[in-house]
């Protein structure tokens, strides 16, 4: 006998096997609404395709929309959602074939280096910010990721106050980064992180992708509060150092 969970499982893995889907979802992955327009032209399809493809993920619970004017806006359904989009990613890595052009050799380094994971921060600088935290006893590795009494402390001190945990998303949350192969920091902190860092101009977006550059203010802010070297992750990830 088919149970509710394996119907529904086997609906959503219905919807995530398309390519083009699939596009439409890692895209999203950036915590921005896009334009069907905006998804239609990144996935390479027509408008008319593209809108197909969204209406069954919308329908499917996995994505939004909302309308403004002649505009239909689309985002992740949730941060439920968003994670188990990189779950998923984190599974299926990219090949590790040599890149046909510099240009994407650039793009894949940038990625690997600082991107936004839906609302928190991934990659090289999204896993030093977990070591950072739990090598100052701020952040609790056990079952999973847990704030201390110090670590709730340096949040509201760098915050100016303690992200609100809403429903049934936690304070901290372990999320499998899939170009380092190890977990950053989501959930609410790492949201309110991720929110704080872009506000202050720590780190920018590259284009209108997911890639996070980190200036000079973020260079100085992640040494001080966390002792990162923000340029030596950066070097050595482009091979140019330890």
């Amino acid at each position: 006998m088919t149970s509710d969970s394996q119907i529904a499982l086997t609906r959503l893995a219905g919807l995530l096997a398309d390519g083009t889907r699939a596009a439409f979802c890692l895209a999203l992955l950036d915590g921005r609404a896009w334009t069907a327009g905006e998804l239609a032209r990144h996935a390479g399809v027509a408008p008319s395709t593209a809108s197909e493809h969204l209406s069954r993920l919308v329908a499917g619970g996995v994505l939004a929309e909302e309308h403004q004017g002649r505009h239909r806006y689309i985002r992740l359904a949730d941060p439920a959602v968003a994670q188990l989009i990189e779950d998923m990613a984190a599974h299926d890595p990219p090949a590790a074939s040599p890149p046909g052009t510099l240009r994407v050799a650039g793009a894949r380094r940038a990625l690997a280096f600082a991107r936004t994971c839906y609302d928190h921060i991934a990659g090289r600088l999204g896993v030093a910010i977990a070591d950072a935290l739990s090598s100052r006893g701020l952040l609790e590795r056990r079952a999973g990721f847990a704030f201390t009494e110090a670590g709730t402390a340096w949040l509201d001190d760098v915050l100016g106050g303690l992200p609100g945990v809403t429903g049934r998303r936690p304070l901290a949350r372990q999320c499998l980064d899939w170009t380092e192969r190890r977990p950053h920091l989501a959930g609410a902190a790492g949201a309110a992180l991720c929110r704080h860092a872009l506000d202050q101009g720590w780190v920018t977006r590259i284009g209108s992708g997911r890639a996070l550059a980190v200036g000079p203010a973020g260079a100085e802010a992640f040494s001080r509060l966390l002792d990162i070297d923000a340029a030596a992750l950066r070097l050595s990830l482009d091979g140019g150092g330890a």
